[in-house]
């Protein structure tokens, strides 16, 4: 579990994830597993020899549809709803609101006033 302020996560979102997943396995050396979507799986992408993913490769559906073809680092947060308050009370915008992850926790996508992309992550309490 990160703490708070770490960078806990790194997602890629783009129209072709398997094209994407192939790619990163050939320039890095990842390797992939499955993640269902219901209709379609996104990858968490895990270094050669590791059982623990530092990635995720995932197709712009769904949920996801409409986020930047970029990779968003997500950073752990105290308390998601008072981080939201200060991003707009700060001049940034939600990307994409606030949703659970279940027993994991909840996220949201921000922009900050310069125009880049993160994602805000509370863990479950």
């Amino acid at each position: 579990m990160a703490k708070i302020g770490q960078v806990s996560w790194t997602d890629l979102t783009v129209p072709n994830a398997e094209s994407l997943r192939e790619f990163y396995q050939q320039v890095v050396g990842w390797r992939s597993s499955e993640v269902s979507m219901g209709d379609h799986q996104d990858y968490c992408m895990h270094p050669a020899g590791e059982s623990d993913p530092v990635a995720g490769i995932c197709h712009s559906l769904g949920g996801n549809a409409g986020l930047p073809p970029v990779w968003i680092i997500y950073i752990t947060v105290a308390d998601l709803d008072e981080s939201v308050r200060q991003c707009l009370a700060h001049g940034g915008k939600i990307v994409k609101e606030t949703q659970s992850m279940g027993s994991h926790g909840r996220f949201c996508i921000i922009q900050d006033p310069a125009g880049a992309t993160a994602g805000l992550f509370e863990n479950a309490k």
